[in-house]
């Protein structure tokens, strides 16, 4: 008797991918003009929002990676980053360049740790996990400010998504095997003198930088030329997941999906109606942000805050693709990047409701909100806010490496007091 062949859901994944194309090739004949224009507003986005801000950190991380900062901000932020997030100091770099210019460059530094064997598999999967987010400047310009009309929920909604992020982050220290080395309460590097951790950590920067061996121009140009093929596969998805949702909208198919979700919020006792922001959010953040910050009376601006943040953690199925793009040069995987995501969501949006009263208690009304209305797709990301970004990344840097000596100091007082009692 001839045995059924073994079924397995990725035995399905190709199929389904080319029923789905398909799919969106009936509709695009059918829906000419609306695929077009949403071909175009999504272009405009890459070009206007995305290709300035992200651009220059694309170039800004490949050059500082081949003069070796990152080994010397490595060896500096040893003792923070691995007894709290069980990743090499490097991450630190990473976390800072991530949370400062957003998504994706933290799975960008993160394939690029993986590439020089300075990150394992688990140790990237957990570095990359709560590396993502969105830079500050979209936070505060384009969500708080551009679709809310109100600076006032910026501490709240940057307090839930960065800190969720942190939380994250711990969190994920939990993933994948402890090795035997990882056990000890204190490891033997954690304990340096910091002049030597100083000096180790320029022996490291002028090591890589000579490892490297390209001079100036050839590292200029290898990384504008990297970064311009990484800028475009990000445009090329930020288009698609453009025109998919328009023809998911035409075809009348996002309804089922509001239908579902406004359940699911009834069953949990939130308002029905921030389904359309969060169908939305689930496969772009703009998009989903931007509803969220409609002025819906019917909605408490809690709850709408407590969306936003939501979406912001998530990211969104448009940011989930460019970072896959990414991780498949890598042995990372994707799937505890995905839950790293929705658990981050969760916890930015339990934050903003728990912390509301106490941090923004006083916004309830929504007689708060200012008359500001602008372009979202050409004012936050000017020079100035690049300034601004490579200040709070440099402040950022600043803080690691305090919190870093200030661990080692403690650390080389408890191996002092336990060899006094010891004796």
């Amino acid at each position: 008797m001839e045995r059924w062949p073994f079924v397995t859901l990725k035995s399905f994944a190709i199929p389904t991918f080319i029923t789905v194309l398909m799919g969106l090739c009936v509709l695009m004949f059918i829906y000419p003009a609306a695929y077009l224009a949403a071909a175009l507003r999504g272009l405009a986005i890459w070009w206007d929002v995305l290709f300035p801000s992200l651009f220059p950190f694309f170039i800004i991380s490949e050059v500082l990676l081949g003069f070796g900062i990152v080994h010397l901000i490595g060896t500096l932020l040893d003792p923070f980053m691995k007894p709290i997030f069980r990743i090499p100091g490097s991450g630190g770099f990473v976390a800072a360049m991530g949370y400062v210019s957003g998504y994706p460059i933290g799975a960008k530094l993160t394939a690029k740790l993986w590439e020089q064997q300075m990150v394992s598999r688990d140790e990237g999967e957990r570095l990359v996990a709560f590396t993502t987010s969105s830079d500050p400047i979209f936070l505060i310009g384009a969500v708080s400010i551009g679709f809310f009309h109100n600076p006032g929920i910026v501490p709240i909604l940057a307090i839930a998504h960065y800190g969720g992020g942190f939380l994250v982050g711990i969190i994920m220290r939990f993933h994948g095997d402890r090795p035997l080395q990882e056990t000890h309460s204190v490891s033997p590097s954690s304990s340096k003198p910091r002049s030597n951790r100083l000096r180790d950590a320029i022996r490291a920067m002028h090591k890589a930088r000579v490892a490297d061996g390209r001079n100036v121009g050839e590292l200029i140009q290898e990384a504008i030329q990297s970064s311009l093929k990484l800028i475009i596969v990000v445009g090329g998805l930020v288009v698609f997941f453009s025109v998919f949702l328009e023809l998911l909208t035409q075809a009348n198919i996002m309804m089922g999906l509001y239908f579902i979700i406004e359940h699911a919020l009834s069953f949990m006792g939130m308002p029905p109606a921030l389904s359309k922001s969060l169908v939305g959010g689930i496969f772009e953040v703009t998009l989903g942000a931007r509803y969220a910050g409609e002025p819906i009376t019917s909605i408490p601006l809690s709850f709408k805050v407590a969306s936003a943040a939501f979406i912001l953690s998530w990211g969104g199925l448009s940011v989930h693709a460019q970072i896959a793009s990414i991780l498949h040069s890598t042995n990372l995987r994707y799937w505890p990047f995905m839950m790293a995501r929705f658990i981050h969501g969760i916890l930015a949006a339990c934050l903003v409701l728990v912390l509301w009263k106490p941090i923004a208690g006083g916004l309830d009304s929504q007689s708060t909100m200012v008359p500001f209305d602008m372009p979202i797709q050409t004012n936050f990301h000017s020079p100035q806010g690049f300034i601004n970004n490579l200040v709070i990344f440099i402040i950022l840097l600043f803080a690691m490496a305090l919190l870093s000596i200030i661990f080692n100091v403690f650390i080389s007082l408890l191996i002092r007091l336990r060899h006094a009692f010891g004796k």
